[in-house]
């Protein structure tokens, strides 16, 4: 399976709560953090929700 890596390039300041959320269940808790993920159809969709927030490129 394919990997993801995801960095938060934008504040959650001021965001609806569940964007919110969504950032903590990604594992991502500061700006410039960054965490990997198996590419899975529920993580993707998460990254899709908070896209405007996070910077994603694909691991080969």
């Amino acid at each position: 399976m394919a990997r993801i890596k995801v960095t938060q390039v934008k504040s959650q300041i001021g965001r609806l709560q569940s964007q919110k959320r969504t950032l903590e269940a990604l594992g991502l808790r500061k700006m410039h953090q960054t965490v990997e993920h198996e590419a899975t159809p529920s993580i993707v969709g998460m990254v899709n929700t908070v896209k405007h927030l996070v910077s994603f490129e694909e691991i080969k």
